[in-house]
């Protein structure tokens, strides 16, 4: 028996010597050897380096050789490779180490939507003067369509001299793919493979091409050029046209499918090569599967996105669709957007035989159905009918009938629809499990989505009447609907990376948003669906990403010489929180007015944006310092730069970074304490001479004092420092964590404001 023990002991001792992991590691440059250095480039010194661990390894043979996958010399300093528990701590004995990440998979997160912004074809930002410098986004994500006609270069110049990227080739991808518009095009894959084995070929192209439309639809909302009459089967129906419809475009992918995953290891490499080509702004509609669990120092993305905010270069990031779990992406140097509806709508209408009418959405594009019988439950099949899910339902008792369904997980409504219709079902009315948050699915066959609300009504009719009936209306695009509204599934704050700052940023449009899809793909994304469509509706933070993305794009193209924070001000503190009937703007998840946990500093204004009156400008050192605050070691602080050291004596408290909002802490039994932080605001503003005066409104329970309570300005780029004050009274209910306002600067047309959210801990 104990001869037994020890094998499987020595055999257990064995398999962990042999499993080699991905890793990504972060190196000093400072600290690498000489002989390493002298290599012709990075790849070359991380390769020889790898090679001598190798070589002293105790037990070679069973201790696969350490395999280099990546060489990251510009986002990060270091390098990503497959490694044994051995070499991993042969290179932990370096003096060079700083640290060692186990990648990990990251999850994928228009024709009337530009003009929701306000963006009018020949005016503002829309104007021929702010549309011709060559601004470049990169889009990291699924890969791109590059023959669809929203990347078509008619009307383009020449590539910008500036311009370092590549298109590169692989399957059914050629250089000769990109054109003018479409400038690069590239795809990273080996963290992937390592990961799950080879890309399955039969569900990717291995090259930039897109199979998923994910990653086409996001670089065409940021920056896809005009398309006449798009539309999805004349839903939507318009001019197609992205934020920054003359922006070039450089797609890099970065995710695949079967099974489906991204991984930092590849995001890495992309932002890493992204820098290098020469992009202006980076869109990256991706986020932690674990939502926004990850500390600051062990996010890839935000370690990468920190370099190149040093180089100017401006990041905007998807919230995550957890809602109402934590928002992803927050570290303060990323736009983190949260997703809202913008006025367009697919009304589809129950009428029930009693004359009750119920409105829900659908994208189905046929006719509407009739007066007929309509079953659930019992009276459409065996136990668990109402979920419509295969098996359930009889023929015999569906045949010809609309079918009530109730969501169910791992089964979604189109699914549900489709099962509906597969057992001779004549329409489909699906219930969401909760909730109103309705976006709009592209059903085949006729069926509706309809808000929790109406179930019990509807439920109720059936169950009282011996043959109860429906009719299905589909009533196409419709215009004027109440909003923006929240997105229920938009994640939210609190923060917990960083209770001290407040995030999601800011919300865009990000449901229902038509653009352009791959031509090999259908709009369902589900087996069986055999339609093509050049525009697809798509809803997410992935959509509303790239809108920010594509303003951003806009912003820079007025003012070059504001760094990603100024531009990043100008968005966040010109938003607006009034909806189009002038209401506080509603939070689907709860039906009341959205807080800034959910929309951030409110809805997108770019028109606003353009022109701040004042700036919250932030230089890459303060956000070093920041990560000091936090009590950040030095080998955490080295992996945003290897060549900064923290203080000795503390400068800023987390909350003095010169942010454009406010998120303070109190302790549950806080009363009468005081916490002051520091702002300073550049005038940017016309006239130069101006005189802003401050407004508060004090979130309840707290008592806010300014000072100065007036700024006068004397010149253009001139700065003001100020300071606010907030004291806590009491809790005014002990059940609620938090509590909201806002602190305004005016001067003449200007309105410059920044949201408050108090936290009781």
């Amino acid at each position: 028996m104990m001869t037994l023990v020890l094998m499987a002991f020595m055999a257990t001792i064995s398999v962990a010597k042999v499993d080699s992991r991905t890793y990504i590691v972060h190196m000093d440059k400072s600290k690498m050897k000489n002989s390493y250095l002298s290599a012709a480039n990075s790849e070359e010194m991380f390769e020889e380096m790898l090679d001598s661990i190798s070589q002293l390894s105790t037990d070679s043979k069973a201790t696969p050789p350490p395999r280099l996958l990546y060489a990251y010399d510009t986002a990060i300093f270091g390098f990503a490779a497959r490694l044994s528990p051995v070499h991993l701590e042969s290179i932990r004995n370096m003096d060079a180490f700083v640290a060692a990440t186990l990648d990990r998979s990251i999850s994928l997160h228009t024709t009337h939507s530009y003009q929701f912004l306000g963006l009018e074809q020949g005016k503002g930002l829309w104007h021929a003067s702010n549309l011709k410098s060559d601004v470049i986004i990169g889009v990291i994500d699924t890969g791109i369509w590059p023959e669809h006609p929203s990347f078509q270069d008619h009307g383009f110049g020449p590539v910008p001299a500036r311009w370092k990227g590549a298109c590169e080739s692989g399957t059914n991808f050629s250089p000769l793919n990109c054109n003018r518009k479409l400038i690069g095009a590239r795809y990273f894959f080996k963290g992937y493979e390592a990961a799950h084995g080879r890309v399955n070929e039969t569900k990717n192209f291995k090259s930039p091409r897109a199979t998923d439309g994910h990653g086409t639809h996001c670089a065409s909302t940021a920056g896809g050029n005009l398309v006449q009459n798009s539309s999805f089967y004349g839903l939507a129906k318009g001019v197609a046209a992205g934020m920054r419809y003359t922006s070039r475009i450089a797609a890099y992918k970065v995710c695949w499918a079967g099974p489906d995953d991204c991984t930092n290891s590849d995001i890495l490499a992309s932002i890493d090569q992204a820098i290098k080509d020469g992009v202006n702004v980076v869109s990256i509609s991706l986020g932690p599967e674990e939502g926004g669990s990850v500390p600051y120092f062990d996010d890839l993305t935000a370690q990468a996105a920190f370099s190149g905010i040093q180089r100017g270069i401006f990041f905007s990031c998807s919230a995550g669709n957890e809602g109402p779990r934590t928002v992803s992406n927050t570290a303060p140097w990323l736009m983190t957007v949260a997703a809202s509806y913008i006025d367009r709508s697919f009304p589809a209408v129950v009428k029930l035989g009693n004359g009750q009418i119920f409105e829900g959405v659908s994208l189905y594009a046929g006719k509407s159905l009739k007066k007929l019988p309509i079953v659930y439950g019992p009276t459409a099949g065996k136990k668990f009918a109402q979920y419509c899910v295969p098996g359930t339902l009889s023929p015999k008792l569906v045949k010809g009938k609309v079918v009530v369904c109730d969501q169910t997980l791992g089964f979604d409504k189109y699914q549900q629809a489709e099962q509906v219709k597969s057992v001779g079902g004549a329409g489909t009315v699906i219930f969401l499990s909760e909730g109103e948050d309705l976006f709009a699915l592209p059903y085949i066959s006729p069926a509706v989505s309809m808000g929790y609300k109406a179930r019990k009504p509807m439920l109720s009719y059936l169950n009282s009447t011996k043959s109860p009936t429906a009719s299905l209306t589909f009533k196409g695009t419709t215009y004027g609907k109440h909003a923006p509204m929240m997105a229920a599934f938009s994640s939210r704050g609190p923060n917990l990376v960083g209770l001290d700052l407040l995030k999601p940023d800011l919300t865009a449009p990000g449901v229902n948003i038509l653009a352009a899809w791959p031509g090999i793909s259908n709009p369902s994304e589900e087996e069986g669906d055999k339609r093509r469509v050049l525009f697809n509706l798509e809803s997410g933070t992935s959509m509303s990403c790239p809108h920010v993305s594509g303003l951003a794009a806009l912003l820079i193209s007025r003012h070059k010489e504001w760094s990603p924070a100024a531009v990043k001000s100008a968005i966040m503190t010109t938003a607006y929180n009034l909806d189009n009937r002038g209401n506080p703007i509603k939070d689907f998840y709860h039906g009341g007015p959205a807080t800034p946990f959910a929309i951030g500093s409110g809805h997108v204004d770019i028109q606003k944006a353009s022109d701040p009156g004042l700036l919250y400008d932030i230089h890459p050192l303060e956000y070093l310092l920041y990560l000091c605050s936090l009590k950040y070691n030095s080998s955490q602080i080295a992996r945003f730069d290897w060549n900064f050291t923290c203080p000795k004596r503390t400068i800023m408290q987390p909350g003095d970074l010169n942010y454009p909002s406010f998120a303070v802490l109190f302790k549950n039994d806080a009363h009468n304490v005081t916490i002051t932080y520091r702002r300073t605001v550049t005038n940017v503003g016309n006239p130069p001479v101006s005189t802003y005066e401050v407004h508060v409104q004090e979130p309840k329970g707290i008592s806010i004092r300014v000072k100065p309570n007036s700024l006068s300005f004397k010149m253009h780029g001139q700065k003001l420092a100020y300071k606010a004050s907030f004291t806590a009274i009491k809790r005014i209910i002990e059940s609620e964590n938090s509590s909201f306002g806002s602190l305004t600067w005016e001067s003449g047309k200007y309105t410059v404001r920044s949201p408050i959210a108090v936290t009781w801990i």
